[in-house]
């Protein structure tokens, strides 16, 4: 325990802030279920959304990915209570949209807007899929500019490859300096079949804090879903997998159609910087005991008007109290006496 303190100025204390990013590739061998017949997808009683793991969710080693569902808004013409799960797919929709989107002027739930320009209006992405990322992978948020998704426009069987067809890549092309702010849930930018001008059409969006993607349920031209799992009088669309299907049925067709995401994340680490100046009249004594032997400093010459010298091995920062909050450790003791002058910085990440 220190029994000397010195005070830090305002000039002793920086702080700093550093985004680190890792690559994320999410494969559609894990995510439809060929790699392991499905028993990495966990589904629930309630039928609200399916949990997708990297290896069998039983196991130990298991991590979880993501979570898939699907839903449509009250005002889609799709809404109807002769649905299979129609409360359910409107509850599902309204929840993504009151956390993403918010509230308009009446207190109404907002809609997703297809080019985010909520207050021009224009198109409504009405019917959506969600992939709700885990924070394991997406840590602090999804980095601006890096995501890609590949999903294919058919696809009605992950044990057939033949049923899977069409792939198209769309990402958040152009995000690092066109995104939206009029989130409550953060920042969010358009998904784009293009990266070029014109960049195609929009497919959904990302929300980089939240984690999230919607995906709008018009991506989907061709065959959706397995063709065992209902009946839809054989019209197996998006539309018709979307009013006559379960959402745990609807999320397994959505997983057939995935063939590849891939994804930067980003960690902020946060930094503040102490610099402990020992100055030349500083800490050039020992508090130690063992500093002393017979009375005589032990690393001190026996010429008795030799300087002063102590060995720095540890630095401890205190409240205003006094009180020890953090204790940093050199690598190798440091010699001080009064003919140098030392700077240590220390650095606490949080």
């Amino acid at each position: 325990m220190a029994n000397t303190f010195k005070t830090f100025l305002n000039s002793d204390i920086a702080t700093t802030r550093t985004l680190l990013h890792e690559a994320i590739p999410i494969t559609g061998t894990i995510v439809s279920g060929t790699y392991t017949s499905d028993a990495n997808i966990k589904t629930f009683s309630h039928g609200m959304f399916e949990a997708v793991y990297d290896y069998p969710y039983l196991s130990s080693s298991a991590n979880h990915i993501f979570d898939v569902t699907a839903g449509y808004s009250a005002k889609s013409s799709l809404s109807d209570s002769a649905n299979t799960q129609n409360s359910k797919k409107i509850n599902i929709y309204n929840q993504h949209a009151q956390v993403l989107y918010g509230y308009d002027s009446t207190g109404s739930i907002q809609q997703f807007d297809t080019d985010g320009n909520i207050n021009a209006g224009g198109t409504k992405m009405k019917e959506c899929f969600f992939v709700n990322f885990s924070r394991l992978l997406t840590k602090d948020e999804v980095k601006k500019g890096s995501f890609r998704f590949d999903l294919c426009t058919s696809g009605s069987d992950y044990q057939d490859a033949d049923a899977r067809s069409g792939i198209k890549t769309f990402g958040d092309y152009g995000a690092n300096n066109e995104y939206k702010v009029n989130s409550p849930a953060g920042e969010y930018a358009l998904l784009y079949t293009a990266s070029a001008d014109p960049q195609g059409e929009v497919m959904g969006h990302i929300y980089y804090q939240a984690g999230i993607a919607v995906i709008t349920a018009s991506f989907f031209s061709g065959s959706f879903g397995d063709p065992d799992s209902d009946d839809t009088g054989g019209l197996n669309t998006v539309e018709n997998r979307l009013t006559g299907s379960t959402i745990t049925e609807l999320a397994n067709g959505f997983r057939y159609c995935i063939d590849n995401i891939e994804f930067n994340n980003t960690t902020e680490l946060n930094s503040t910087i102490y610099f402990c100046r020992a100055n030349t009249q500083d800490y050039n004594y020992s508090s130690n005991p063992t500093y002393l032997s017979a009375s005589k400093i032990r690393v001190k010459n026996d010429n008795p008007k030799a300087e002063p010298v102590s060995y720095i091995t540890t630095v401890g920062l205190y409240s205003a109290d006094n009180e020890l909050l953090a204790v940093a450790k050199l690598s190798e003791p440091l010699k001080k006496s009064p003919s140098n002058e030392l700077t240590l910085r220390v650095r606490l990440d949080y």
